[in-house]
């Protein structure tokens, strides 16, 4: 049976990535020595790192004056790391979700934290409209793609104040300006490579500014000028990311990506709106185009189970949602295909006409 992965993250990849990484992790370049036990330093690695930096500015059309580095630690650590590097006296987040919470709390850490926007009162089930911003902040800091709860802000704001946005979960899916960003993080476990490696992408003339020393592994400024060589890298996930990056690009870049984040969604969602025995779970004009998140509708709701073996009967694989909402997530990241769409749609079709 053929299996369709919805996974939330680690998530799908382009099946080519994980081939030709898998091809690599057996004999890296013919080098005759595993990807997995080369050595950064060797002559025959420097240039995976390279290309990886090349094509993220390239998709993203990154301008001149920014760096692109590689880290260990997931997105949590740059919950820490942000407000270490650029928390001065005051920084603004607006709290979508649970992630937004934790990189509250990690800031608090280092001084005054105001939150600019939230939708808690309302459980995150729509994306906090972003006004008003102070104009005393160092920075506004916000998550653009609620992965627990379907929320997205997929546009790049205007703001009298520098930009700091955590894109885990949907960066690549779509064109960003990057020039309205003081550093864009993202965990690379959705869109960007298998689990290991965080990408930062950092405006240079913005670091140093903090009035605190810094832990060598903590200053950015370590990591931009050993072009993220200053320790051990993630190596395999590194080359993974390469490979995606490659595959990204030869479909048609990252406008291609949107285009097809679109046409998922729109199926997807018409479905939900259509069935009778599902319902949404966000505002429309919020709803997140990676992770799409359901419910059953009221009178079915003693069903719920009863679907999730029904759809996993047929193949589906992570549509569960999160154990702090319930319910279903279907994540749609760029390596979703629109057959995979459709057959959990045709799932959700012929459970209605059962029930």
């Amino acid at each position: 049976m053929k299996k369709y992965n919805f996974n939330a993250g680690p998530s799908m990849l382009p099946r080519e990535v994980i081939e030709n990484t898998a091809k690599q992790i057996l004999d890296f370049n013919g080098e005759g020595l595993s990807l997995m036990e080369i050595s950064h330093r060797a002559k025959y690695f420097q240039p995976v790192v390279d290309e990886a930096e090349a094509l993220i500015k390239e998709l993203l059309d990154v301008p001149e004056g920014y760096s692109v580095i590689f880290l260990g630690g997931g997105a949590s650590l740059q919950f820490m790391q942000i407000p270490a590097n650029f928390l001065i006296k005051k920084a603004g987040y607006v709290n979508s979700g649970v992630w937004a919470k934790k990189a509250i709390k990690e800031a608090k850490l280092f001084g005054e934290v105001v939150e600019v926007a939230s939708s808690a009162a309302d459980n995150f089930s729509y994306y906090p409209e972003i006004g008003n911003i102070p104009t005393d902040l160092d920075y506004l800091h916000f998550t653009t793609n609620n992965t627990i709860y379907g929320t997205e802000l997929r546009q790049d704001i205007d703001s009298p104040v520098p930009l700091i946005a955590d894109m885990s979960s949907d960066i690549m899916s779509r064109p960003v300006d990057v020039s309205k960003y003081t550093a864009i993080y993202a965990g690379a476990q959705k869109n960007m490579a298998m689990a290991g490696v965080t990408c930062i992408i950092v405006k240079n003339d913005m670091l140093g500014q903090a009035p605190r020393e810094l832990p060598t592994m903590i200053d950015y400024r370590t990591h931009v000028d050993k072009g993220s060589m200053f320790n051990t890298p993630p190596v395999v996930p590194i080359y993974s990311l390469v490979e995606t990056m490659r595959w990204v690009k030869a479909q048609g870049g990252v406008a291609e990506m949107d285009r097809r984040a679109n046409e998922r969604a729109d199926i997807l969602y018409a479905e939900i709106d259509r069935n009778k025995c599902f319902r949404g779970t966000v505002s429309e004009n919020s709803r997140s185009l990676m992770n799409i998140c359901f419910v059953m509708n009221p009178e079915y709701q003693e069903l719920e189970k009863a679907f999730f073996d029904f759809a996993t009967e047929r193949g589906m694989v992570g549509i569960k949602g999160h154990r702090s909402v319930g319910g279903f997530r279907a994540s749609c990241y760029n390596a979703q295909t629109i057959e995979g769409v459709n057959a959990l749609v045709q799932a959700m079709q012929d459970f209605e006409k059962q029930h």
